[in-house]
């Protein structure tokens, strides 16, 4: 296994699009397995493959206290099951050390395919439901920061720049 550079906000390519995997081999759960290794190292909840300059639908997903329970979604997709929305902070490991409320709907029911390319789904509620929905948007090339006003995204990406060109000059 090995740890992938994960692309921080205002890098280009996270507004990249995934496309849909065409086919689940061993390449790929190598790919799934790297993932997970980055996730966990960050440490993180949930990646899309494109914070990792991977532009393919997939997402590594573990919301447990004992980073026990990993999920892999290949081509997800959701609807929302209920109207009720959660206002939850989210934080991204493509938008380090900042955290912004969010509003999402609580209850989904999601369909994708897993490590082995077998289709399923499943619904998610709470935090898990907010995660993928999270790691979805990554998928089509939008960050939690897109839900914020104009003014507390361009300082996010002013504050983000600065570290960046402090990280470069050093």
């Amino acid at each position: 296994m090995a740890l992938l550079t994960v692309l921080e906000f205002p890098d280009p390519r996270l507004r990249t699009i995934a496309e849909p995997v065409e086919h689940v081999d061993d390449a790929l759960r190598q790919v799934i397995d790297d993932m997970f290794e980055t996730m966990y190292d960050a440490p993180g909840i949930g990646l899309a493959a494109t914070q990792v300059n991977i532009h393919r639908q997939i997402i590594t997903i573990d919301v447990s206290e004992d980073s026990d329970e990993p999920l892999v979604l290949i081509n997800p997709s959701f609807e929302s099951i209920s109207d009720e929305l959660e206002q939850m902070q989210e934080g991204c490991l493509s938008v380090p050390g900042f955290y912004e409320e969010i509003k999402r709907p609580n209850h989904i029911r999601v369909k994708a395919l897993d490590r082995n390319g077998e289709s399923f789904e499943m619904e998610a509620h709470d935090l898990l439901a907010v995660c993928i929905q999270h790691e979805i948007d990554h998928l089509n090339g939008k960050l939690f920061v897109d839900y914020l006003s104009n003014l507390k995204r361009s300082r996010i990406r002013s504050k983000l720049e600065k570290i960046h060109k402090l990280e470069q000059s050093n």
